[in-house]
C-alpha cells in the first residue's frame, strides 16, 4: 500500500486529516504542504472582484474577502496566509485574487508577504484589472474602449484554461451612448527580466497597427504565476461570463470546490389548449382579463399536427428536448367542437417520446383567489365578510389528477412529481394577491406534488410550498397571444413606447424597464430586434451557470412559429463560442429543482463555515454535515474512495470532471484522489520573491461597467 493510499484510508476511516506525506522533488526536510481548497479575494470594491466574487459565490467555491476599506480588517502576514498542522506546513489559501498587481501600495509589507507565500506553496494570483505596462511583463500599448470588439482565444489559451471556448469573445455593446468596456492592448516585453516569461491567452488588435494585444495573460516571474487581466468587466456583462470559467481554473489549477455549467431548457406552455389572440385595436387581449368584459373574441391561436411534426423534427436538427406543460382538457374541448377528433393530439402522442412531458393541469383555471373581472385591473373577489375567496382544494386536486387521468387514458408518459399551474396561480401573485391559496399545499400534498413551477420574474429563488419545491421559470419575451409577428411587435410597442409614440406609455412610469426610442417596424422589428434582445437575455441566463428553464407558449410554436427564432439564434451563438466539451446541459423539471436544492444546502453550509476542504499531495478531504453532497471541480480521472473501493467521480465537462459526491453512509467527510497526472503538488520553491511596483493611482471604470447596461425593454431580470 502506498503512502497516499494509506494517507487516504487513514481519513476514510478515522478522519486523521494532519497526516502529511514528502513531496516528489523536495527537500527530505520540508514535507509536502497541507492546501486549502479556499480562495483569498483582496476586496478594493470594484466591479471587477465583484464579478470574481459572484463567479466564486454561484459554483459554490469557498473564498475568505479581505476588504480593503475596513480599516479593522486583518493585515497580511505569514501567519494569517499559513500555519502548521500535525507537525506539517499548511497554506490557507488555494489561490489569491487581488484588484490589481499591488493593491497594497509600494514598498508593502502585505505585498511582499504575499509574494513569499505565493512563492513557498505555488500559489496563484488573479490581477482582476490592471494596466499594461512593464511590471507586469507588457508594453504600455492601446488603452481606450474596447465597445463592440471581438477578443479571441490564443492558442496558448485554447491547449490551457481556456479549452472551453472555440475562439471568439465579443465584448458587448448594447447602448452607443454609453461606454461600456475600457482596457490595455499590448504586446509582452521583447526582453522580460531573467526567467520571466509572458504568455497571452486572449487577444484583440491593437487599433491602428498590424498588431494585436494581450488582454489575458499569464505572468510568470521570479517563481510565481500571475494572471494578469487589462480590461474592466462586471459580472453582468458576457465577454467577462465566457471567460470567468477559465480564470476559476486557472486560479485554482483545475482542483476547487463548486462546479458550474452552461444550462437551458425550454418548456412549452397550454399544450392542447389554445390560446386567446391579441387585439391590435383594442390593445388588449379580448377573452382575458385585460380586455373589458364583452370584448369581442378574435380567433384563438392552437397548434396543428403540421405544427407537432415540426416541433419533433425541430428537435432533432438543434438537439435540444422540449418540455412539453399540457391540458388534457384542451383536447378533449377541440374533439367537442370537431366531431370527436383531435389531430393535434394524436401527432403528439405518436411522438411522446420525442419530448418530456409536464403536468399543467386539466383545464388551467386560475388556482388562486377567485377573479373579480368587473375592473382592468382585476382584484380578488371578497365574501360578505371582506374575506378573499379562494379556489377550492377539491377543485385544486381535481384538476391536477383529471390531467394525470387523461394523460393514463392516452399512453402518455408522465411524471406525477412535477406540476405547473396555470398562469403559476396558487402562488402569490402580486399586488392583486400577496399569499399563496392557502389550499394550495393541502392539496399539493395530497396530490403528491414534489416540483411545482413557478416565475422567476415574481420569485427568483427555490422555496417550499407543503411538500413541493418550486422550480423557478424564465419567461421569455415572446407573449402567449401572438402567433404572428406582426402581432407580437404591435403588443411590444404597445409595451414599451411612450404615449406620444401611440404606446402605453407603462414604460414611462416604469423603474424596471426601459422605453424603446421609437416603435418597431410591424415587418422587420421582431427579427431584427425582438429576436437578437431575447436570444441575449436567455444567453446571460445560459453563461451564469443557472439551471432554471426558460417558457413559451404552444402559441409561439403555431402559425408562424415565431418562438423557435430567438432559441435558434441562441443554440447557433452558442456552439460558435463553446467547444464540443463544453455542451449545453438540458434537464427537465425536476432534475432542475433536485440541483437547485442542493445547492441551496451547498452554499449555506459554505457561508456558514461548515464545510472544509483540503488537499495534501493527490488525496482530497471535503468534510461537511452530514449526508451532504459535495460539490467539486477536479481533473479527469479524479476518483472517490468509498468503503474499500474507488468510484470514478462526476462527469465530463469543459475539459475537466464535476458533479456531486456523497459520503459513505453515516459519514460527513468525502475522500478523493486525484490522477497522477494532474495538478503538480505544491512544494517551496528556491529564490528570492519578486519586488512588487505599485500600479498607478487610478484605473478606468466606466459607466457601463460601474452600472449595467440593459439589453433592452424585455431585459427586466438580469442576474
Amino acid at each position: 500500500m502506498g503512502r497516499t493510499t494509506r494517507l487516504v484510508a487513514a481519513w476514510a476511516a478515522a478522519a486523521l486529516l494532519a497526516v502529511t506525506l514528502p513531496a516528489a522533488g523536495a527537500a527530505a526536510a520540508e514535507p509536502t504542504a497541507r492546501i486549502d481548497l479556499r480562495v483569498l479575494v483582496v476586496d478594493d470594491g470594484g466591479p471587477s472582484v465583484a464579478a470574481i466574487r459572484n463567479e466564486l459565490d454561484t459554483a459554490g467555491t469557498p473564498y475568505t474577502r479581505l476588504d480593503l476599506g475596513d480599516t479593522g480588517r486583518a493585515r497580511v502576514d505569514a501567519a494569517f496566509l499559513a500555519d502548521t498542522v500535525g507537525g506539517g506546513p499548511r497554506a490557507k489559501f488555494q489561490g489569491v485574487v487581488l484588484p490589481n498587481d499591488n493593491p497594497f501600495g509600494a514598498g508593502s509589507a502585505e505585498m511582499a508577504a504575499l509574494a513569499d507565500y505565493e512563492k513557498r506553496f505555488s500559489i496563484r494570483q488573479v490581477d482582476a484589472y490592471t494596466y499594461a505596462r512593464p511590471a507586469v511583463g507588457l508594453n504600455t500599448g492601446y488603452a481606450g474602449s474596447l465597445d463592440g470588439q471581438s477578443a479571441q482565444v490564443t492558442t496558448a489559451g485554447a491547449s490551457g484554461p481556456f479549452g472551453y471556448l472555440r475562439k471568439n469573445v465579443p465584448f458587448e455593446n448594447n447602448d452607443n451612448g454609453v461606454p461600456e468596456s475600457y482596457g490595455y492592448l499590448a504586446t509582452p516585453l521583447d526582453k522580460q527580466a531573467e526567467g520571466a516569461t509572458y504568455t497571452s491567452y486572449v487577444d484583440a488588435p491593437v487599433p491602428g497597427g498590424s498588431q494585436r494585444g494581450s488582454l489575458v495573460g499569464q505572468y510568470t516571474h521570479d517563481g510565481r504565476s500571475e494572471l494578469v487581466i487589462t480590461f474592466v468587466y462586471n459580472h453582468y456583462q458576457s465577454q467577462f461570463r465566457l471567460l470567468s470559467r477559465g480564470i476559476v481554473e486557472w486560479l485554482t489549477q483545475g482542483v476547487h470546490l463548486g462546479a458550474a455549467r452552461n444550462y437551458f431548457a425550454l418548456h412549452v406552455d397550454d399544450v392542447f389548449g389554445s390560446d386567446d389572440r391579441w387585439d391590435s385595436v383594442l390593445n388588449c387581449t379580448p377573452g382575458d382579463i385585460d380586455c373589458p368584459p364583452g370584448s369581442p373574441e378574435n380567433d384563438p391561436i392552437r397548434m396543428t399536427a403540421a405544427d407537432a411534426q415540426h416541433a419533433k423534427q425541430w428537435e432533432k436538427d438543434h438537439g435540444l428536448t422540449l418540455d412539453l406543460a399540457f391540458n388534457g382538457g384542451g383536447s378533449e374541448a377541440h374533439k367537442e367542437a370537431h366531431a370527436g377528433t383531435d389531430p393535434l393530439a394524436q401527432q403528439l402522442i405518436a411522438d411522446q417520446g420525442s419530448f418530456r412531458w409536464v403536468n399543467h393541469t386539466y383545464n388551467h383555471p386560475f388556482m388562486g383567489c377567485i377573479q373579480d373581472t368587473s375592473t382592468v385591473p382585476w382584484k380578488c373577489a371578497t365574501d360578505a365578510q371582506g374575506k378573499i375567496r379562494w379556489y377550492s382544494r377539491a377543485d385544486i386536486t381535481a384538476q391536477i389528477n383529471d390531467n394525470r387521468g387523461w394523460a393514463a387514458r392516452q399512453g402518455l408518459a408522465l411524471d406525477k412529481d412535477e406540476l405547473v399551474t396555470g398562469e403559476h396561480s396558487g402562488l402569490r401573485t402580486l399586488p392583486q394577491q400577496p399569499d399563496d391559496n392557502p389550499e394550495l399545499a393541502p392539496a399539493l400534498t395530497q396530490t403528491q406534488v414534489a416540483w411545482l413551477g413557478s416565475d422567476t420574474s415574481r420569485e427568483h429563488e427555490q422555496r417550499q410550498v407543503g411538500p413541493s419545491l418550486t422550480v423557478p421559470r424564465y419567461p421569455m419575451n415572446v407573449f402567449y397571444n401572438a402567433g404572428k409577428a406582426a402581432e407580437q411587435v404591435d403588443e411590444y410597442n404597445w409595451l414599451y413606447t411612450r404615449k406620444a409614440d401611440g404606446g402605453s406609455g407603462v414604460c414611462e412610469n416604469s423603474s424596471t424597464t426601459t422605453c424603446l426610442r421609437e416603435p418597431l417596424s410591424r415587418t422587420t422589428g421582431f427579427a431584427d430586434y425582438i429576436v437578437p434582445l431575447e436570444s441575449r437575455i436567455a444567453m446571460s441566463h445560459v453563461l451564469a451557470n443557472d439551471p432554471r428553464p426558460h417558457f413559451i407558449h404552444q402559441s409561439n410554436l403555431a402559425e408562424e412559429r415565431i418562438g423557435y427564432q430567438p432559441v435558434e439564434k441562441l443554440l447557433t451563438d452558442y456552439r460558435t463560442l463553446f467547444a464540443d466539451n463544453t455542451p449545453l446541459v438540458n434537464l427537465r423539471m425536476r432534475d432542475i429543482g433536485g440541483e437547485l436544492r442542493k445547492r441551496a444546502a451547498w452554499t449555506a453550509a459554505v457561508q456558514s463555515g461548515k464545510v472544509t476542504a483540503f488537499r495534501v499531495g493527490a488525496a482530497i478531504a471535503v468534510s461537511a454535515p452530514a449526508g451532504m453532497e459535495v460539490s467539486a471541480t477536479l481533473p479527469s480521472g479524479t476518483v472517490q474512495v468509498r468503503g474499500t473501493g474507488r468510484v470514478a467521480f462526476g462527469t465530463s465537462y469543459a475539459g475537466l470532471r464535476s458533479g456531486w459526491a456523497a459520503p459513505d453512509t453515516g459519514q460527513n467527510t468525502v475522500v478523493l484522489v486525484l490522477p497522477a497526472d494532474g495538478p503538480t503538488t505544491s512544494r517551496p520553491l528556491s529564490g528570492k520573491a519578486t519586488r512588487v511596483q505599485n500600479p498607478a493611482a487610478a484605473l478606468v471604470v466606466p459607466q457601463g461597467v460601474s452600472h449595467r447596461v440593459p439589453y433592452g425593454p424585455g431585459d427586466t431580470v438580469r442576474r
